[in-house]
């Protein structure tokens, strides 16, 4: 667990990706959100379903977040670690906010 607190946005998007609750997840993300995911980018709800569908809620995964890399207003950096039907292991996931959306969440090598 990180020793910072962390904005309610990202715990809510812990919680709803944990509990495959797809529709708590989506609705983190405005309407033109981005998901990229190792290099791959999803834009908009429908991508973003879609890769979610395969790749995170449909992989029936837990989400575990490490501690805090980088911080800054709206941008915040964690070590993460996901055990799914589709991948596990370990990633950073960065986190860009916009108020109480995630406007976008880049996934990359840890």
């Amino acid at each position: 667990m990180p020793d910072t607190p962390l904005p309610a946005a990202l715990e809510t998007f812990r919680s709803a990706v944990n509990a495959g609750d797809t529709a708590a997840f989506i609705a983190l993300f405005p309407a033109d959100g981005v998901v990229e995911d190792w290099g791959r980018r999803f834009g908009g709800h429908e991508a973003i379903l879609g890769w979610s569908a395969k790749e995170l809620i449909g992989a029936k995964g837990v989400l575990n977040y490490g501690e805090v890399i980088a911080q800054g207003a709206d941008r915040i950096s964690l070590d993460t670690h996901w055990a799914s039907s589709f991948f596990t292991g370990d990633s950073v996931f960065t986190f860009i906010l916009e108020g109480e959306l995630i406007r976008e969440l880049k996934i990359s090598a840890g």
